[in-house]
């Protein structure tokens, strides 16, 4: 009961729209990069996982993706809330609904809209996975990302059609259990199309998968990407900036373009850690680059 008085008295004070440090609303302010226009242009909603400033809060992750010039954010479970909040208070689907409308306020303040939440467990247990679907719900996200065990997809296929709202089957690296495309397509074959794969490039990378043969496998099912570029095709490879790597952005690209995915990129990059944005805007850059390259030929 302390817990939630402390919240609601949190929420109260910061109220709609509250910036939360003088630092980040230099930020938002300073922006490091400009968006991709071009890119959404073809559909293409390039935002950031809030994983990649897991040294710091979701808020602030919200700040610096709004410095890059985009307006889409993927969140995950336990990033902790706010600098202004104790430590314990963390972005997860058990947020009251108090604190959940302090959440919106403050990404509609910075235009920055939550789409994707995850990677999150979905259990074979109802009440438990309703509950990340009705979190879902009430947040405006499209999209959940998981890697839930194979009993469990007669409960999530109906829960997705029931909430209107993709369950997107993440690739972490071998051993786990999805780590081959070839695994998600069995276990979404025949079901609704709700049900496919939130694509990491980098982690079929370091899995020694080719990541356009995995796009191309996956056509017609991806949902979502988690987008990287790495130094190489190893378990100990790392984040580069987009199209300087060996993943060869631009082919990836063409090819996705090929196939008509329009949805959301969300670049997860997990390297220089404490100050990746200079790395984040030189991927953004690029990617736009290699949109307006792809529009123009398309329009030849």
């Amino acid at each position: 009961m302390k817990r939630m008085t402390t919240i609601a008295m949190i929420a109260m004070l910061l109220g709609a729209g509250a910036a939360f440090c003088p630092d980040g609303q230099a930020a938002a302010q300073d922006k490091v990069a400009e968006g991709a226009p071009t890119a959404e242009a073809l559909g293409w909603r390039l935002g950031c996982q809030a994983y990649t400033f897991n040294r710091f809060t979701f808020y602030e992750a919200v700040e610096k993706t709004a410095s890059l010039g985009l307006n889409w954010i993927e969140a995950y479970p336990g990033q902790r809330l706010s600098p202004d909040m104790p430590e314990d208070v963390k972005f997860d689907h058990n947020m009251p609904a108090e604190l959940q409308k302090t959440v919106l306020d403050k990404l509609a303040s910075a235009n920055v809209k939550l789409v994707n939440y995850g990677v999150v467990g979905l259990p074979n247990n109802e009440e438990e996975a309703r509950k990340v679907f009705e979190f879902a719900k009430a947040m405006g996200i499209e999209t959940i990302c998981s890697e839930p065990p194979k009993a469990a997809f007669d409960l999530i296929e109906k829960l997705a059609d029931e909430y209107e709202i993709n369950v997107a089957i993440h690739n972490h690296p071998k051993p786990s259990v999805y780590w081959n495309p070839d695994r998600v397509l069995e276990v979404v074959e025949g079901r609704s199309k709700r049900l496919g794969a939130c694509a990491d490039t980098g982690h079929w990378m370091r899995s020694g998968i080719d990541p356009l043969e995995a796009i191309k496998k996956l056509e017609g099912r991806i949902i979502s990407f988690h987008f990287k570029d790495l130094n190489d095709m190893d378990p100990r490879a790392h984040d580069v900036p987009w199209g300087t790597g060996k993943a060869n952005v631009k082919a990836l690209l063409e090819e996705i373009h090929r196939q008509g995915f329009k949805g959301v990129f969300s670049a997860e990059y997990e390297h220089n850690w404490e100050n990746s944005l200079p790395d984040l805007a030189e991927c953004v850059t690029n990617f736009e680059k290699f949109a307006r390259e792809i529009a123009a030929a398309a329009q030849q």
